[in-house]
């Protein structure tokens, strides 16, 4: 008994059957990337630091980390960020201040390179070159720079009742006065992890 079939490829020809077949696995293949991208940004990866030994800088033990997605490079800055804050009895919070300003300027690096905004702008807090943050090697010392940025602001009439992305504007003079705001939690962690002292979000005292 002779079979009768109908087939795709004997209606519409073979290599219309072909396209629509690729047409099919083309979409598969781009479902499936979409949905890696997906999974991918909402599930970021963690930060992954190189080993090293710890470092005691004043008292201060520098793991090797992440604490806040900082590994011990830019974390040997915070460092020397909160020894300058400690130095003129600064406490806690505003250690804190000084470490979200360094990492909205340069994202704790001691960077030998300014922006467009400011290209004779230097180190962690990036001071310009205009006589008020001294000398360029002054800029680039973690310390002295961090001691600079908090000498000025001290002096700031009723810096101890401004937020603290206030207090860093009041500085820095950033075109935008919220900018460091964004920083805040994680220099707090970052203040924390290194000390072991809580750090409070107001009223400083020191």
């Amino acid at each position: 008994m002779r079979r009768v079939g109908i087939t795709l490829a004997s209606v519409f020809g073979a290599g219309v059957v072909a396209v629509g077949i690729g047409v099919v696995v083309l979409v598969v293949i781009a479902v499936n990337s979409l949905s890696g991208l997906t999974a991918s940004t909402s599930s970021p990866q963690a930060v992954t630091c190189p080993a090293a030994a710890s470092q005691t800088i004043d008292g201060i033990v520098v793991p090797e980390g992440p604490i806040a997605g900082y590994c011990q490079d830019r974390l040997v800055n915070a460092a020397q960020v909160i020894r300058a804050a400690r130095a003129l009895g600064i406490g806690p919070h505003t250690q804190a201040v000084g470490v979200m300003t360094a990492i909205g300027e340069s994202g704790l690096q001691n960077l030998d390179h300014g922006d467009a905004v400011g290209p004779d702008s230097r180190g962690l807090f990036q001071q310009r070159d205009n006589g008020a943050w001294g000398t360029y090697e002054q800029r680039m010392d973690p310390y002295t720079a961090a001691s600079m940025f908090y000498a000025k602001l001290v002096k700031v009439p009723g810096w101890k009742t401004m937020t603290p992305t206030q207090m860093a504007h009041a500085v820095q003079v950033n075109a935008d006065p919220d900018h460091y705001a964004r920083s805040w939690p994680a220099a707090k962690a970052v203040v924390e992890g290194l000390t072991g002292q809580a750090v409070p979000d107001t009223a400083p005292q020191g």
